[in-house]
């Protein structure tokens, strides 16, 4: 990529590489170019940075970043203007946002597909306090993006009357410096640049997530003196990779090898395919069965003989507890709570325990997210793509041990009330042969409905437990599998519906095809069952959990809420043998480039332990 350059302008520089190298061929340049022709800007003929936003708009597009996810505001009005008529809208290219928490949440489901930050710009402390929520999904979640902010002006003396004063804030990175990997506010241009350059660098180098560049309005809006220095920007983005220590894995190696029953517990990972694939063949090898969860992405494929059970959410699989009780020898790749699934097997693992992780960079005292403290016996300071590879090689070419041969058949259904497995069941027979990726699924899934066998197909869940994020995440999912032949199915709550339902907005405007199917039970079900809980242990009438918690009289219209998002919308969908038929619609219009939500109104509850796994028989 060119960069600009003129009379008192500065000079930015980077080579072309919008997708990261795990995606690397997945996003056509039509299925972009498609969203770039839209919301084209009349010609400003600017060709030399002018203002100081004009120089933080060329570090973003030194970045590559393709998008820009943003509610506007006018603390970065300079930089709007600058990247709509200095870079004519494109690269980054803004995709408007009704709320900032979609902007964030965009940027979010953007980085689950294709491991590489995306941007937001969010209002100066008012967008910022939106979109904390989103921020700590993206957190939590463990995935990049550069979150542009702003305030007032520093110099008290140039803020305008009433509204620049309360959109000032002493140090407004505060609020999100908990669950941030770093956070600045650059007092110039060209300091300006740098913490661009640095906020991206940061997010995406291991362990990623989510950095944030409070821009100052003075900065943004002054007139260039000078001409700043040319940079060259990719040797400001220097590439880490942490290696595997060779005698961790040496020792690694020589627990797995000598192991009877060891156990891989497949934790978070890339969507490269090399990398899911090295996974099974270490599994393989050693006859480890692998334990996965569904708060994270896709990490072994489910319907392997070698997985214990079915993926598990809010409950560990009955299978998949056995196997970790039993294990002499456990491997967590990245594993999301090592130390709470070993409390929920009983404590007190005899198994040696070897770690895979650079988590432990990114812990601080604010957040809790880095969950219990764990027994570890020899721990491996890198990424799991490093470390798997390596113990293939140091466990050696063995024979792979024999794979037990195993029937799987899917959840047995029975009643005539609608339930989210008959609604799981009917969504996956109207898909059939289609390669899809389920950017969401709601609390109630059961991860035996449906088998996950490629890095894609499931993405995981919002991070951060924060109810709302679902449909913008998705949105961003979308975003980044347009054009690939993959199409993008969401399974939300009606809560998490409701409370993100305007990010649909932006999926129509910008032609992001998508499916919502919605497992309406009418209520936050979740907090009817710890009500009950509650009044169990209190000897006071269960009768009364309902109260505060049902969305019931009047029960709310989501296919009309769809619609006025610009959506297509069906439903509401009340019997079973009305599901293929509303999901074969819904299907054909996503097909055609649109938005559609399927509004299914299924029974409270959600699938019992015992019943979560996908039944199994070993022949």
């Amino acid at each position: 990529m060119s960069g600009r350059s003129g009379p008192g302008g500065a000079s930015v520089t980077a080579g072309r590489n919008r997708m990261p190298q795990s995606t690397q061929g997945t996003t056509p340049v039509s299925a972009h170019d498609e969203i770039a022709a839209l919301d084209r800007p009349v010609s400003a003929g600017v060709n030399a940075a002018s203002f100081g936003s004009d120089v933080i708009a060329e570090a973003l597009q030194a970045l590559d970043i393709p998008y820009v996810a943003l509610n506007p505001g006018a603390s970065y009005r300079g930089l709007h203007d600058s990247i709509v008529n200095y870079l004519g809208n494109k690269e980054p290219q803004m995709l408007l946002c009704l709320h900032e928490e979609a902007a964030v949440a965009i940027a979010h489901g953007y980085a689950k597909v294709t491991g590489k930050a995306m941007a937001a710009a969010v209002h100066s402390n008012v967008g910022l306090m939106h979109a904390t929520m989103a921020i700590f999904n993206a957190w939590c979640d463990r995935m990049p993006m550069v979150i542009l902010g702003a305030t007032g002006p520093n110099d008290a003396a140039k803020r305008r009357p009433w509204i620049e004063w309360i959109h000032t804030a002493r140090d407004q990175g505060a609020l999100v410096r908990g669950y941030t990997k770093w956070d600045d506010q650059p007092g110039s241009p060209v300091a300006a640049r740098e913490s661009v350059l640095r906020a991206a660098w940061i997010a995406n180098t291991a362990p990623r997530g989510p950095t944030y560049v409070n821009l100052d309005v003075e900065i943004q809006e002054q007139k260039l003196v000078e001409q700043a220095p040319a940079i060259d920007a990719r040797r400001y983005m220097p590439p880490v990779t942490s290696a595997a220590d060779p005698a961790a894995i040496k020792a690694a190696a020589d627990l797995l090898r000598a192991a009877q029953s060891p156990v891989i517990l497949a934790g978070r990972g890339s969507r490269d395919l090399d990398a899911w694939n090295a996974r099974i063949a270490l599994a393989e090898r050693l006859g480890a069965r692998v334990v996965s969860d569904l708060k994270i992405a896709a990490s072994f494929p489910t319907d392997h003989p070698l997985h214990a059970g079915s993926p598990g959410g809010t409950t560990l699989d009955p299978q998949a507890a056995d196997a970790i009780r039993n294990a002499d020898v456990i491997l967590s790749l990245d594993y999301l709570d090592v130390a709470g699934t070993f409390k929920t097997c009983g404590g007190n693992i005899a198994g040696k325990v070897i770690q895979v992780s650079t988590d432990h960079r990114l812990h601080n005292g604010w957040s809790m997210d880095y969950q219990g403290l764990p027994p570890v016996d020899v721990f491996i300071d890198c990424e799991p793509e490093q470390a798997v590879p390596a113990l293939l090689t140091a466990v050696g070419s063995g024979a792979p041990r024999p794979v037990p041969t195993v029937k799987r058949e899917f959840p047995p259904l029975s009643g005539d009330k609608l339930t989210v497995d008959h609604m799981a069941d009917a969504l996956r027979r109207a898909v059939g042969d289609r390669t899809v990726s389920l950017t969401h699924v709601s609390l109630s899934w059961n991860g035996a409905s449906w088998p996950f066998r490629h890095p894609l197909d499931y993405l995981g869940s919002d991070g951060g437990g924060g109810v709302g994020g679902g449909p913008g995440i998705s949105v961003g999912a979308a975003l980044a599998l347009k054009g690939t032949g993959r199409m993008a199915i969401a399974v939300c709550g009606d809560g998490d519906f409701l409370m993100g339902v305007t990010a649909l907005w932006t999926a129509a405007h910008y032609h992001i095809p998508l499916l919502i199917v919605v497992a309406n039970n009418r209520s936050f079900f979740n907090d009817e069952l710890h009500q009950e809980r509650v009044a169990r242990m209190r000897n006071r009438p269960i009768e009364n959990r309902w109260i505060g918690q049902r969305i019931s009289e009047p029960d709310i219209d989501l296919a009309s809420l769809a619609r006025a998002q610009g959506a297509v919308g069906f439903g509401p969908v009340e019997k079973i043998a009305d599901l293929p038929a509303a999901f074969a619609q819904a299907i054909a219009a996503v097909e055609a480039g649109q938005v559609a939500v399927v509004d299914v109104r299924v029974e409270p509850g959600y699938t019992a332990a015992t019943t979560a796994q996908m039944t199994t028989k070993t022949e």
